[in-house]
């Protein structure tokens, strides 16, 4: 099957920067629904589409069709007071950038220093030029669930599970994985 609209894809892939230094080495294959439902990168779905299991490619990909280029202004300071505590590196909050009425932010604390913290609303990619290495390993028709949701289901893609909040610690919906 080749890779079109509404099918979904396996790929096993390496993600390097344009120096080649590894950033991420793919343990997992990237699963996602082909056909601009933002599951991946454009460039991405653009290379692979068409193609068929077995086909391999090195791609680079530049900041304003990755992550965007890195914005300084969305670096912000604030005090250590007005955050939750613990608080480490990594933790992620959502908020808006200053004179933004735009979208709501993910800032990821990336300095903690005494009474302060250093709060970064760049994706951690932006401003790089990105490499893949890519290997479609899997191509499927999508369900018409995962069509209708946008997104794949099942092994390596969404699951529609309910977390239980309730059980969870104070300030843990601040919380999120820390970055790699």
């Amino acid at each position: 099957m080749k890779i079109a609209k509404n099918t979904v894809v396996s790929v096993n892939y390496k993600l390097s920067d344009a120096q080649n230094n590894l950033i991420e080495d793919g343990a997992q294959p990237m699963v996602y629904l082909h056909g601009g439902y933002e599951n991946t990168l454009p460039k991405i779905e653009e290379e692979l589409d068409g193609k068929d299991v077995g086909y391999t490619s090195t791609i680079q990909i530049e900041p304003e069709d990755a992550f965007g280029d890195y914005d300084p202004n969305l670096v912000k300071v604030e005090e250590r007071n007005r955050l939750p505590e613990p608080i480490e590196v990594g933790m992620q909050f959502e908020g808006v950038a200053e004179g933004s009425d735009e979208e709501p932010v993910i800032f990821t604390v990336t300095e903690i220093a005494d009474d302060k913290v250093v709060l970064d609303g760049n994706h951690p990619l932006a401003g790089m030029a990105l490499r893949f290495d890519l290997s479609v390993i899997d191509v499927r028709a999508a369900t018409p669930e995962e069509i209708a949701h946008g997104h794949v289901h099942g092994a390596h893609g969404h699951e529609h599970g309910h977390e239980d909040i309730e059980d969870s610690e104070p300030g843990d919906h601040f919380r999120s994985q820390p970055l790699q």
